[in-house]
């Protein structure tokens, strides 16, 4: 006997009237909080619509999104926002009048001093426009005319996880949905066989702060649009593999039999979590097959491993998750994120920042010429950053090789690449202490609302009704996009 006979063999008249009364009243509750937006974006699994109807808004530059994420905050003032100046200042306190009474955090806030420590490492000019850029960083200095570097963005946190959440999902507070997933939802994608929203995690040689699955999770959007982590041991998707003595075909029946069942209890109760629940495993069934292929990176050249670095031969490492970012794009997959832990140096800043540099110069700069000779890199934008800065002044006593920086978030610098940004380009500037924006000013809300720009997104119309407000990644504060780093 099957599990859909078993279950309405089973049902007594108490429990049909029971879920009949229960129906009812979700019906009317539903009508009553307005809830049709949920229903709508759900339909019978391989029907789904691919987004929402109405979107994108208008002609998008960007068909897809590879998202380089520093986890721990990368330091602006030894990669990119150099000013020959600072040289000057090492060793000088840092006046106050340039502080402004900041926040500080706990690691620092006891300090009675503030020195202020300049690069250790030497700049050079790179590129048609002579850009800045740190000798840590010599194949991303090769890439310069591909670029924008932003250079004055800002943040309200202080802390890294009310800091990486309010880059990654719009407030600083857990529980919203991420930017990926917004997309997911949004747009949909083109694949049906692999998720819409991928994320991998790397480990570089610094302190690592923790990355929690509400990063990428959904918050408030239906689940089935959280992204889904990608491993680099065997079983790349945990519980994706059939148990012993399970085979395709047999997998299939369950399926199907279990989809029955889901349609009846979304009958009953109107729940869409009971329809994402049909399409996650609809897609599981789908990525059995479409995974292994992916992972599978004997099929690309000589050439491919030499573009991405040594380091891309070896499962788990940030180059090899850049390549297989790759061939995702290139399978239509819309998000794909790559967070790379390490980047948190509160001490020993010279040494760590130099081993977290050279685990990701290669296969960063490798990627953008890589999809720039497929012909990609037209239509990806390639993003590349942390979730704030680090402070002109040493964290604890000032050393040349035992120095760290603490947290700061009034300005940090990041680039972006490909889809609708201008080549060889620098936007925003700090002061000469690199602590404070003296010209161009990014929150984080107008930095979002440019991605959804190139997405063919007008940030103030994509909303999704929430606990009786209209949600967006962007916020309720005024955003905009920032139209001049647009090509």
């Amino acid at each position: 006997m099957n599990p859909l006979e078993q279950y309405q063999l089973e049902m007594t008249r108490r429990q049909l009237l029971s879920t009949g009364s229960r129906f009812l009243g979700a019906t009317a509750l539903t009508s009553l909080l307005g809830q049709d937006q949920a229903f709508a974006a759900d339909t019978i699994p391989g029907n789904e619509p691919q987004g929402l109807p109405e979107l994108p808004h208008f002609a998008p530059k960007a068909k897809r999104v590879i998202y380089l994420f520093m986890a721990g905050g990368p330091s602006h003032i030894d990669t990119f926002d150099f000013k020959p100046e600072l040289r000057k200042i090492h060793g000088k306190e840092l006046p106050d009048s340039i502080r402004q009474g900041q926040r500080l955090s706990t690691m620092t806030s006891g300090q009675k001093s503030f020195p202020c420590v300049a690069p250790m490492f030497k700049f050079s000019r790179h590129g048609k426009h002579g850009t800045w850029v740190s000798e840590i960083l010599p194949k991303v200095s090769e890439i310069v005319n591909e670029i924008t570097i932003v250079k004055s963005l800002h943040t309200e946190a202080i802390n890294h996880d009310p800091a990486i959440t309010f880059i990654n999902t719009g407030v600083q507070q857990p529980g919203k949905a991420s930017l990926g997933s917004w997309l997911s939802y949004g747009l949909g994608s083109p694949n049906k066989d692999l998720p819409a929203y991928v994320v991998m995690i790397s480990r570089g040689p610094g302190q690592k702060q923790a990355l929690y699955s509400r990063l990428w999770g959904s918050g408030f959007l239906p689940s089935k649009h959280q992204g889904v982590k990608m491993r680099s041991s065997s079983e790349p998707v945990l519980y994706l593999q059939d148990p012993n003595g399970i085979d395709r075909t047999m997998r299939r029946r369950m399926l199907d039999r279990l989809a029955e069942i889901n349609e009846e209890q979304f009958g009953q109760f109107g729940d869409p979590e009971t329809r994402t629940r049909i399409a996650q495993y609809e897609l599981a069934f789908r990525m059995q097959a479409s995974v292994p292929g992916l992972m599978d990176l004997s099929d690309e050249p000589e050439d491919t491993f030499e573009l991405y670095g040594p380091d891309s031969k070896k499962p788990g490492t940030f180059a090899r998750n850049c390549v297989l970012a790759r061939r995702m794009a290139e399978r239509g997959v819309p998000f794909i994120q790559l967070f790379q832990r390490g980047w948190d140096q509160h001490g020993s800043l010279p040494k760590l920042i130099r081993g977290q540099c050279r685990s990701i110069d290669h296969a960063a700069a490798g990627l953008v010429k890589d999809l720039k000779r497929r012909g990609m890199l037209d239509d990806t934008l390639v993003i590349w950053g942390g979730e704030f800065g680090r402070t002109i002044y040493s964290q604890g006593k000032l050393s040349k090789n035992n120095h760290g920086r603490d947290h700061h978030g009034r300005c940090f610098s990041m680039w972006m690449a490909g889809a609708g940004i201008k080549q060889g380009f620098e936007y925003g500037k700090t002061d000469d202490h690199c602590y404070n924006i003296v010209e161009n000013p990014v929150p984080i809300r107008n930095f979002n609302a440019t991605v959804l720009h190139l997405l063919g997104i007008d940030h103030n119309r994509f909303t999704y009704r929430h606990q009786g407000l209209d949600q967006k990644i962007t916020g309720v504060e005024e955003s905009h996009v920032v139209k001049d780093i647009l090509s």
